[in-house]
């Protein structure tokens, strides 16, 4: 799998882009600006993890997710919409799907350190598991270091698509995030389970950028061009970083938003764990997503209505099952 990733995805060093050398620097531009107009997706190396970071946080992801279904409970809130806290087994579905998917997750957002900052007010606070003594440490910690080097991939996007270095910084500050550790639980009996139920159905994502720390196991598949399923997995040092909808739809189609999914294994293997911990790169919600001037040309022309990024969360959580929609009475 590993080497498919080689083959099929660039793998590209964030520190060439924090290097301060000019010519590895915009190396490392046009070759992620390629990427992203070709597969929308990339392999990271130096982003800023560390192995005990890492380690740390799949223990306590772990930890979490081993406890009993009515202690996680505890930490779930349908009025939040899935944005903070715990979302239960099956409770939310790809977009023009009803079967849920196989798995749970826990969100983790934006903690918003300046008072003066209206944005605090949107957000709702963080729920933190008491059972599990390090999850907020090793959660926020994993959080922060992710969103930095998330900042650093949108600058370097920015230079791409010839708009000033620093044209997401203010558009990202304390922006809409989400750390989400996802538990793809194991199924003692395949038959128990819906037939088209898998553990992610295809979709994009809806955010800017995704980061994806490594998985614990095979299984996440990426749609080529030439609609061929590519199975990837991060290297132990590289995270995958691929671009979202909101992305696609600013840039007007011009970077690529990839269909991806999570197939089930091995029906001999269905009783086995998957984890695997994204962070959601998500600007403030005024920012708007209409398609940028030097993305519409004549042989490329406005693709779709210009909507805000926290009215675009909301229509996306409805079609997911995570949100109710505004009655039509």
């Amino acid at each position: 799998m590993s080497e498919k990733l080689l083959d099929e995805i660039p793998s590209l060093d964030l520190a060439d882009f924090r290097s301060g050398d000019p010519e590895r620097k915009a190396k490392f531009v046009q070759q992620l600006g390629e990427a992203y107009q070709n597969i929308g997706f990339v392999a990271l190396k130096n982003h800023g993890l560390t192995d005990e970071q890492t380690e740390q946080l799949y223990a306590d992801v772990k930890e979490f997710f081993a406890l009993p279904d009515e202690v996680k409970q505890k930490y779930e809130n349908p009025e939040l919409a899935g944005q903070r806290g715990y979302t239960g087994k099956g409770k939310e579905h790809a977009k023009g799907r009803n079967t849920g998917d196989l798995k749970e997750f826990f969100h983790v957002g934006q903690e918003v350190d300046d008072p003066n900052d209206p944005i605090a007010k949107e957000y709702p606070d963080n729920i933190f598991p008491e059972e599990v003594s390090r999850f907020q440490e090793s959660t926020l910690r994993t959080y922060k270091t992710l969103e930095a080097a998330g900042k650093d991939v949108l600058r370097a996007i920015a230079l791409y698509l010839s708009l000033p270095e620093n044209y997401f910084d203010d558009k990202v500050r304390n922006g809409n995030s989400i750390l989400r550790p996802i538990h793809y639980y194991p199924i003692e009996n395949p038959d128990s389970v819906p037939a088209d139920a898998v553990r992610a159905a295809e979709h994009g994502d809806i955010n800017l950028i995704t980061l994806l720390m490594g998985a614990s196991a095979d299984g996440l598949q990426v749609l080529r061009r030439d609609g061929k399923w590519i199975g990837i997995t991060a290297l132990p040092d590289q995270i995958v970083v691929n671009v979202g909808d909101m992305l696609q739809r600013l840039t007007n189609g011009v970077l690529k938003s990839t269909i991806h999914r999570v197939v089930n294994p091995p029906r001999e293997k269905m009783n086995s764990s998957r984890y695997s911990i994204p962070f959601f790169m998500h600007p403030r919600s005024e920012m708007s997503l209409a398609a940028l001037e030097n993305c519409v040309t004549a042989d490329n022309p406005k693709q779709q209505p210009d909507i805000t990024a926290g009215a675009f969360l909301d229509e996306r959580l409805v079609e997911l099952g995570l949100k109710k929609g505004k009655s039509t009475m």
